[in-house]
């Protein structure tokens, strides 16, 4: 059987323990706050730096491991004896981590393919392991390629966001710069969607937006994984899985999102990633 090894980034969110399971390899992404580099997930605790974020001058900004970290990588996993590799990162729309692998790959000829996700967090999380599970099945490189093509037209990622204010700064979005929500303090609801990221209205109050979340949780019908994503909003996230009347097969997980897409979208926010059966 044809070993195949797994690589994706930080911004997958995936717990540490779903990491270990499968023998996920994660090249972490880096945030520059106040001129030092600090890796995502390891340096500042997702809590301290959602607290700290309003706070900090400048804002912070991310940046994408360099495509050398990548090739060091891939070239540790083909020594230990993986003949070909999946690398599965975020949407290059919106992120250059594909640029990065993809000039890694080249060193390697046909023996790496990089995958555009569509998608982040768990979004881009369900896509990994579900090609996990298949490796672990002893599933071919062609096989594999097909399911993530056919997962990726059932997962969903829906957010409300605090603030408009995260998502303008970043530059990355341009409805958003010409938006003054933040003024008017409405909760705005975002979908990313094959890498680009849409607007889905906006609610007045954030309980009227957590019972508008759940409705557009609801119309997606039946379920086959569901993430609870959050940043710093773990008790909101917590009471909206209590009041979710879904047949799920496993419990939903509850995710603190990753620093480097969180600086993006700001502190308080709630939102949900899905495979749809």
């Amino acid at each position: 059987m044809e070993k195949i090894a797994l690589v994706t980034d930080s911004t997958a969110d995936l717990p540490q323990e779903l990491i270990d399971r499968y023998e996920i390899q994660v090249v972490r992404n880096l945030l520059i706050i106040e001129g030092q580099s600090l890796r995502d997930g390891i340096d500042i605790s997702r809590e301290e730096y959602y607290e700290r974020l309003p706070r900090f001058k400048p804002t912070p900004t991310t940046a994408t491991a360099s495509s050398g970290v990548y090739q060091e990588l891939y070239e540790t996993l083909f020594q230990r004896g993986a003949k070909t590799i999946v690398s599965i990162h975020p949407p290059q729309k919106l992120s250059g981590i594909i640029n990065a692998a993809n000039i890694a790959a080249q060193a390697f000829g046909n023996r790496i393919h990089v995958i555009d996700s569509g998608q982040v967090s768990l979004g881009l999380g369900f896509q990994i392991l579900a090609a996990a599970e298949a490796i672990r099945h002893g599933a071919s490189l062609d096989t594999i390629l097909r399911l993530l093509d056919e997962i990726r037209g059932r997962v969903r990622l829906v957010a409300m966001l605090d603030t408009l204010e995260y998502i303008r700064r970043s530059g990355r979005v341009s409805w958003a710069r010409a938006r003054l929500g933040n003024l008017l303090q409405i909760k705005p609801f975002i979908e990313l969607t094959d890498g680009d990221v849409r607007s889905l209205g906006e609610s007045r109050t954030r309980t009227k937006g957590i019972h508008r979340l759940r409705e557009f949780l609801y119309d997606l019908g039946a379920l086959e994984n569901l993430a609870i994503l959050h940043t710093n909003a773990e008790n909101d996230a917590r009471q909206f899985v209590k009041t979710l009347q879904l047949h799920l097969s496993s419990a939903p997980l509850i995710i603190n999102v990753t620093t480097v897409i969180g600086t993006h979208v700001g502190p308080n926010c709630l939102g949900f990633a899905v495979l749809i059966k």
